[in-house]
């Protein structure tokens, strides 16, 4: 049942306490990145590391990009960008090999495109080929040009900086990722210390028992256009102990920021979140933000004039607030 917090905004409709509650958040944003994110990236390189080495022996240690090569194997393409010097944006790569937008896409998500003319096809992996192995950076790839095999050292050696490369351009993903691991998990345990119990990925949000909860469900929302219904996905959704007969569970999207620029970038898409929800369940929807990091008070006014509120980790029990 909703409480009379709810009704008056918890965190929203109190502007005053805005200004510390940013400064708390960014230093628990802080802190968290300076001990953990390290071994998360070094995780993700690790295996990185190991993808390309597989990589580089279907490429036969890049003496070998040919047609057939990438046909077999399309997903290798962004490993073989980082391997140039240097190395090579998508755009930069369609343009040198003057290929299809649409080819490279494919072979980025891992895929060939199904009904491309198959000489057409041919012609273009050969070109995306020879641009990678004219661009292939001798200073890693020492042994390119020689007589000698490729050593196991160099090999390790070279996988590591391509590796370096990849997650250095998905840097960001891979902090946000861990972040929203912990974010999750922390909601996960204040709701489970309070007896609430979780439930499997493919539950129905609007068929949940009170007290009980469930990561990244899927919530149905109306559209304009052929497909009258989607499905949008909603990091954490709880139906209160207290709920009424016909009440919907509280979503909650957890968001964390490792700057103030990205985050104002971003606040229109819990707005369009919002708005889609609204539209379809009219004003009965709950949905509120768990926030870790750089939000800013031009970020929070924003969320606050569509009725958006929310709760600071750094103040996670005031999710008892909204009827938890």
């Amino acid at each position: 049942m909703p409480s009379d917090n709810q009704n008056r905004g918890v965190n929203r409709t109190k502007p005053d306490r805005w200004k510390a509650d940013i400064l708390q958040s960014v230093d628990m944003y802080n802190d968290w990145f300076l001990k953990f994110a390290p071994a998360a990236y070094r995780e993700t390189r690790v295996k990185t590391t190991k993808d390309v080495e597989s990589t580089l022996v279907k490429t036969k240690n890049l003496t070998d990009v040919s047609a057939a090569v990438l046909k077999q194997e399309p997903g290798v393409l962004p490993t073989l960008r980082m391997a140039t010097c240097p190395p090579l944006a998508v755009d930069r790569l369609i343009g040198l090999a003057g290929v299809s937008r649409n080819l490279v896409g494919c072979m980025e998500g891992g895929t060939i495109p199904l009904r491309m003319n198959a000489a057409l096809l041919e012609n273009d992996l050969d070109k995306i080929g020879a641009i990678i192995e004219r661009m292939a950076d001798p200073d890693i790839f020492v042994w390119r040009g020689r007589r000698a095999a490729a050593t196991e050292p160099e090999i390790h050696r070279a996988a590591t900086i391509v590796a370096d490369r990849l997650c250095g351009s998905i840097a960001n993903p891979i902090i946000r990722n861990a972040q929203e691991k912990r974010q999750l998990a922390a909601i996960g345990a204040w709701l489970q210390a309070r007896g609430y119990s979780a439930l499997p990925p493919k539950t129905k949000f609007d068929a949940m028992p009170l007290g009980t909860f469930g990561f990244r469900l899927n919530v149905p929302v109306k559209r304009e256009g052929p497909a009258p219904t989607i499905n949008i996905p909603i990091d954490t959704v709880v139906m209160p102990k207290r709920s009424r007969a016909g009440e919907l569970p509280l979503l909650i999207e957890a968001k964390s920021a490792g700057d103030f620029t990205n985050v104002n970038k971003r606040r229109k898409e819990e707005a369009a979140k919002v708005s889609q929800l609204r539209v379809t369940y009219g004003a009965k929807v709950r949905f509120i933000l768990f926030l870790c990091g750089y939000f800013d008070s031009g970020y929070l006014g924003y969320e606050a004039a569509e009725g958006i509120d929310w709760v600071w980790e750094h103040r996670i029990d005031e999710l008892a607030k909204f009827g938890l």
